[in-house]
């Protein structure tokens, strides 16, 4: 009788952005020393997985978080292998490659919520001027796109089709899986997979750094 596989999704570590309070988007931006420091952790608990694929995108912090966390997991390289553009790389400062190298493929996919005009700018400046239901709303609401940007729901659009056809197929095949992505592609997986109501999700948070096991046998269990 085989095993479950296992289902591992990773909200990257915090960036320089995420430090300022600012909007980041779909614009890159490199880990903080926060966040390279929490690193360690996450990299020993993944340490003691078997892990077969891992799934992100290519936002800088979420390439940046898998390399950080690898060097805490030994003979284990991420390969970067782009979906949307068919090519291949080496990503990091890794000089001992070899036959462990595990592939990682990047999608547009799993990008964060596009926030339109409001990337760049600080979130505390945006709720004072608009007021914190507003901004809330633009944040986390299921419907309420910000000013040029996506909704929740046009994350979901993108991100849980992608999800269902590669990584769904990829854990029924028996595969454990890695995701590292943003706030917003990670909240869609999981409204997906628990069955968050519309209006429950506005209120569902992952911290950075945030970890989630699941093992999957034809549905998920929560680990």
């Amino acid at each position: 009788m085989s095993m479950p596989s296992k289902l591992f999704l990773l909200r990257h570590l915090k960036s320089r952005w995420n430090q300022d309070h600012e909007f980041a988007g779909w614009v890159d931006n490199p880990l903080s020393s926060e966040g390279i420091a929490q690193a360690k952790e996450i990299g020993e608990r993944l340490g003691s997985e078997e892990l077969d694929v891992i799934y992100t995108s290519p936002l800088i912090r979420n390439q940046e978080t898998i390399v950080r966390v690898f060097e805490y997991i030994p003979n284990r390289y991420p390969l970067f292998i782009h979906i949307d553009g068919g090519r291949m790389e080496r990503w990091g400062h890794f000089t001992d490659l070899n036959d462990n190298d595990i592939p990682a493929y990047v999608s547009e996919k799993l990008n964060e919520r596009y926030y339109g005009k409001l990337q760049g700018l600080n979130k505390d400046k945006i709720a004072q001027q608009y007021g914190q239901e507003q901004a809330h709303q633009w944040r986390r609401s299921w419907n309420v796109r910000p000013p040029g940007g996506e909704s929740l729901k046009d994350v979901y659009a993108r991100a849980v089709p992608f999800f269902t056809k590669h990584i769904e197929k990829d854990l029924a095949q028996g595969k454990n899986v890695l995701v590292v992505a943003s706030h917003n592609s990670l909240r869609t997986i999981v409204k997906y997979i628990e069955n968050i109501s519309d209006e429950e999700v506005s209120h569902f948070e992952l911290p950075f750094g945030a970890f989630m096991t699941y093992e999957y046998d034809k549905g998920y269990t929560k680990l």
